[in-house]
């Protein structure tokens, strides 16, 4: 196993001067993306003021904290990471790596919904773009412009995703279905009423439990997959990019965190590929295959494996 590096030389002729790498990694940071001296849409300024006031509720939590309150952000936790965004937003709807009844991809797709990361027709097609450009200039979400920006600051430029992906034509066959149009249209409202909701169930604490610690921390456990999978870990296959295998966020994220894995096959529904490699998400998926909901449940064959295999590529170059 190897690290795939981006050197300096590859990057801009070899101007070691103008570019700093990411600490304690091999990642250069070569993106010109300026966060703070540019343009801030309005759009840019609504998400940045959601993401402040979640973060602001979430400081709460040492003064509200109860074991109920903590129980509703701890079963909030696994429906909508696990269940919502790593299950039904990424492995089901964004690399289709197996079917559901749509009675249940819509029930699961729907707790995707309250993990507060935009509509499934956004998330998917910024993570499709994300595959399709990884790690280039036309990358969503690439380290190459900072751990900052990988991580959440990409969120907040609008513009940047203007500029680069102007037609997104890469979710059609969700735009044709009317929940997903209709979950667009509506989508502040659902998150407004999951508040309203554990409000008048628990009150405040449940409230800063239930939403904001919550969504705080599957925010963060997500942008990991984003930033930290693609600076620290180690490459099992050869990729091309800079995505990791990382076990401590594949541990919080229910197998996510084997990110290299997943670049290297991201048709799989399995990302935990060795034995060892914890991957909660993908026994969930097991589960629903052997009692017949979930199918055509995708895996990389012996085939795919050698393709990618670090050997292939280094007996191709002799």
């Amino acid at each position: 196993m190897r690290n795939l590096l981006f050197s300096v030389s590859e990057s801009d002729g070899g101007n070691q001067s103008d570019h700093r790498k990411i600490p304690f990694s091999d990642v250069v940071v070569t993106g010109t993306r300026n966060q703070w001296e540019r343009k801030w849409r309005p759009i840019d300024i609504q998400v940045a003021s959601w993401v402040f006031f979640v973060h602001l509720l979430s400081l709460f939590a040492p003064f509200t904290f109860s074991w109920d309150a903590f129980r509703v952000a701890f079963i909030g936790y696994l429906l909508t990471g696990l269940v919502g965004i790593t299950l039904s937003y990424h492995r089901l709807l964004a690399h289709h790596s197996l079917k559901l009844p749509k009675w249940l991809e819509y029930t699961c797709v729907y707790f995707g919904v309250h993990a507060a990361q935009r509509d499934p027709i956004f998330w998917v097609s910024m993570h499709r773009y994300h595959h399709q450009f990884v790690d280039s200039e036309k990358d969503t979400h690439s380290p190459i412009n900072g751990f900052w920006f990988s991580h959440m600051g990409w969120l907040f430029d609008s513009g940047y995703i203007l500029e680069k992906y102007q037609e997104r034509k890469n979710v059609e066959d969700l735009k044709k279905q009317w929940f997903y149009m209709f979950i667009r249209k509506t989508y502040m409202w659902h998150i407004i009423g999951c508040g309203a909701l554990l409000y008048v169930w628990g009150g405040f604490p449940y409230l800063v439990w239930g939403l904001g610690v919550r969504i705080v921390w599957v925010y963060h456990l997500t942008f990991l997959v984003n930033s930290a999978c693609h600076i620290w870990g180690y490459q099992a296959w050869n990729t091309g990019d800079l995505s990791k295998n990382n076990w401590w966020v594949a541990v919080l994220t229910f197998g996510e965190g084997w990110h290299n894995n997943h670049h290297a096959f991201e048709f799989s529904a399995r990302h935990g590929i060795e034995w060892w490699q914890i991957d909660i998400s993908w026994y969930i998926i097991r589960l629903l295959e052997a009692i017949g909901l979930a199918t055509n449940v995708k895996v990389p064959t012996e085939a795919h494996k050698l393709k990618r295999s670090f050997n292939t590529y280094d007996n191709a170059l002799k």
